[in-house]
């Protein structure tokens, strides 16, 4: 291939084969994606197999509790606020709360439900691999095989949050812009519209993705590339599903009652000023370098191809738009996430929020990766010196960040939820190190782009890519998942307490909230609401703080209680009225 050659110019390499062949790829590649999606199921379940109860606390507890409601069970709170509510998720793992499962059965079957969501990604990947890059039949299936086992995308099967489903969604939310795109007709158009009605049913950063999908069927019908019929078709199930979201909402009541603010004034003077400008440019900026630093430069290759994809009229039409819409995703994301953020907080907070761009990170690995496997020499290089660049640079603003933040007596957090993929690469468990970040990124990037060079080698640098995934996995799990787990999960149990279903249970505010939680979600049978000093009148058990010889250690016994047992070293107990 010339040098000068682009990978979005390069049609797949036709393989020579017969008739029998040819008959042998037609079910042999359908095979190997079923039985890769099956081995990313067995695995994200065997990952999740330390998880009995959540980690990941207030959001699994809100989606959870929402889902047992929707499925006839008990109801529960929420921290989601009236704007943004959301019913997509909970709609979707609510039969794991259907018939008389005990908790942890059914958390495990919320987990299955996850890993087969979230094992999709293998397949879904592969036709990306096949039409945007358009890498052969071998690379692609490896090249789907690295993204299926990202970090960013499989830690999120682990735990009952709506990210294990969204990194899939956006892929086929791609493929389905590519085929509207290339063969524009009603039935494209509807499939668009409906998966972009899927992510406003899932999560509040859908209203990102409903505004790039109204933007984009506008300007496809100024440009008259699609027919006046095709605007209504693309926009009518955004809107159906927005009615499904109400209507469920209506349905569920004050079963759930709701603990988050909705977004107001605070929102607008979080970023009204100078320094919010700044504040905000910096979050989003430190999000943007994340999905370079953990796709080894990936992300920028992919970025620049993108770039000189909308420079290039004579280019892929198909190509160009979809590439576009992903940049706009991208860039809104991250910008839509910082905003929220920043009006809930007030003030610095985070030193890094990754988890709602997090579900892009395989989307542009694939594209960098068919830049890299398939483009010429120099256009891997020009496109590789961009992601140097961005690597640099934004290593600088986030060590910038810091340093300022921290002279101003603040402090931002690095949450386990953050970017665990990120700590992982960087060994950066209890602090940012966005100096390492950049020096993973550059060598990573280096390495792909050198041994990518030899041909022979392209196999085993997917192999050796995948590897470094699985690997990562198992250190989140060791260095994060496991001690999370032994931290939060209360022993003993409520039922190695005694507690009997149809007791009405009741928890003290004096409880340390995780414990709290998940102590509660073991009573399946009752909503367990919180109380402060004084326990309610009609409560046959109570859970309250046990912290001996301290001033706030609960005295269940003043008011006719008997204590049941509990953990001192974890500061609660559980008392039954006498």
């Amino acid at each position: 291939m010339a040098s000068g050659t682009d990978v979005m110019d390069r049609a797949p390499a036709p393989t020579p084969s017969g008739p029998a062949d040819g008959g042998r790829r037609r079910w042999l590649v359908p095979l190997l994606l079923a039985v890769g999606w099956l081995v990313g199921v067995a695995w994200r379940m065997w990952l999740a197999r330390h998880t009995t109860l959540p980690i990941a606390h207030t959001d699994e507890d809100s989606y959870l509790n929402t889902a047992r409601a929707l499925a006839g069970g008990p109801g529960g709170f929420s921290s989601e606020n009236e704007v943004l509510r959301r019913v997509g998720y909970p709609l979707l793992i609510s039969p794991a709360f259907l018939g008389d499962h005990d908790f942890t059965t059914s958390y495990r079957l919320v987990k299955l439900i996850n890993a087969m969501a979230n094992s999709a990604l293998f397949p879904l990947a592969y036709l990306l691999a096949r039409r945007l890059p358009r890498l052969g039949v071998p690379q692609a299936l490896l090249a789907a095989a690295v993204a299926a086992t990202l970090p960013a995308t499989v830690f999120y099967a682990n735990v009952a949050m709506i990210d294990a489903v969204m990194a899939p969604l956006v892929v086929v939310w791609m493929l389905a812009v590519h085929r509207w795109i290339g063969r524009p007709g009603p039935l494209a158009a509807a499939t668009a519209g409906l998966l972009v009605g899927a992510f406003h049913l899932l999560h509040s950063r859908g209203l990102v993705i409903v505004a790039v999908h109204v933007g984009l069927v506008l300007l496809l019908a100024v440009r008259r590339r699609i027919r006046p019929r095709d605007v209504a078709v693309a926009l009518l199930p955004v809107l159906a599903l927005a009615l499904v979201n109400e209507a469920v909402v209506r349905l569920l009541g004050d079963r759930i009652y709701l603990l988050g603010s909705n977004p107001g004034g605070g929102t607008v003077q979080a970023v009204a000023s100078g320094q919010g400008v700044v504040r905000l440019g910096a979050a989003v900026a430190t999000q943007l370098w994340y999905l370079v630093v953990v796709t080894f430069g990936l992300a920028g290759v992919a970025w620049a191809t993108a770039v000189r994809e909308l420079r290039r009229r004579g280019s892929d039409a198909a190509m160009r738009w979809t590439l576009g819409v992903a940049l706009v995703t991208t860039v809104g994301v991250a910008g839509g996430a910082s905003v929220i953020l920043a009006g809930v907080t007030g003030k610095p907070s985070d030193a890094i929020y990754a988890r709602y761009v997090q579900m892009l990170v395989p989307f542009w690995l694939l594209v960098g990766l068919g830049v890299v496997l398939a483009a010429g020499y120099r256009v891997v290089l020009r496109r590789a010196a961009v992601a140097a660049a961005v690597l640099v640079l934004g290593a600088a603003v986030v060590a910038g960040r810091l340093a300022y933040v921290a002279s101003q007596g603040h402090y931002l957090r690095y949450g386990g939820f953050s970017a665990p993929d990120l700590m992982a690469l960087t060994g950066g468990w209890r602090e940012f190190r966005p100096v390492v970040g950049a020096v993973v990124g550059l060598v990573g990037c280096l390495l792909l782009v050198a041994v990518a060079r030899v041909p022979r080698l392209r196999v085993p640098l997917l192999v050796a890519l995948v590897v470094v995934n699985v690997g990562a996995m198992q250190l989140i799990g060791q260095r994060l998942v496991r001690p999370m787990v032994a931290w939060t999960e209360p022993t003993p149990t409520v039922a190695d307490l005694g507690i009997r279903p149809g007791e009405r249970v009741y928890a003290s505010n004096g409880v340390n909230y995780i414990l709290r939680f998940n102590l509660s979600h073991q009573v399946t049978w009752t909503d367990v609401r919180w109380f402060g000093e004084r326990p309610p009148a009609d409560a046959d058990v109570v859970l309250t703080r046990w912290a001996p010889g301290a001033a706030d250690d609960w005295d269940g016994a003043a008011y006719g209680f008997v204590r049941l047992g509990g953990n001192p070293r974890q500061h609660w107990a559980a008392w039954r009225r006498g």
